[in-house]
């Protein structure tokens, strides 16, 4: 039986629910699925994190999965590089808050209020959206997901997401427009 058989054949026992499957096929790509993630994030400790969450991703959404290809690499590649640009944003907004902190406060009161009054009338534009909109907005403007990764998280395509997040943002500009 070759690698290609032997992948369909585990990836459908492990759409049933076969554990035993799934964790035959974490060993056979945990090494390749590693070795992107390094690729991508640059450092062991995280790309070990990277490859936990590909297969923990990949048993949520195994279930799912109609395998196209011969194998079953493409798709958890796939699921890695969302992981690694994840991890990658949490990476730098861990280091943008640490200069945050560092960082005196030099803003005057005035602008606090100004900027608190602000950010109050963006939650209640947010709070208008339709429900779909708002976990866009949240996913992709809060959260710092990629479009793809929004889309794949909702459950609709990436092209709704992008168009979705462009109108929001415009209607936040305006909203920014009058505040100012």
């Amino acid at each position: 039986m070759d690698d290609a058989q032997r992948d369909a054949e585990l990836v459908a026992a492990a759409r049933a629910g076969d554990e035993v499957a799934f964790r035959a096929l974490y060993r056979r790509h945990a090494r390749p699925v590693y070795w992107i993630a390094h690729r991508l994030v640059g450092s062991d400790a995280d790309a070990e994190d990277v490859t936990q969450e590909t297969f923990v991703t990949a048993w949520r959404k195994i279930a799912g999965l109609e395998l196209v290809g011969e194998s079953l690499l493409p798709w958890l590649a796939a699921i890695c590089r969302l992981q690694a640009a994840n991890r990658i944003r949490a990476r730098r907004r861990a280091a943008a808050d640490e200069v945050d902190e560092a960082l005196p406060s030099l803003v005057s009161v005035e602008q606090q209020v100004l900027d608190a009054r602000l950010a109050e009338r963006i939650v209640e534009e947010v709070g208008t959206l339709s429900p779909l909109d708002q976990r866009i907005f949240r996913l992709c403007a809060v959260d710092g997901y990629a479009y793809a990764a929004a889309a794949e998280e909702l459950g609709v395509g990436h092209g709704v997401v992008r168009n979705r997040l462009s109108r929001i943002r415009t209607r936040l500009r305006a909203v920014v427009g009058e505040e100012s």
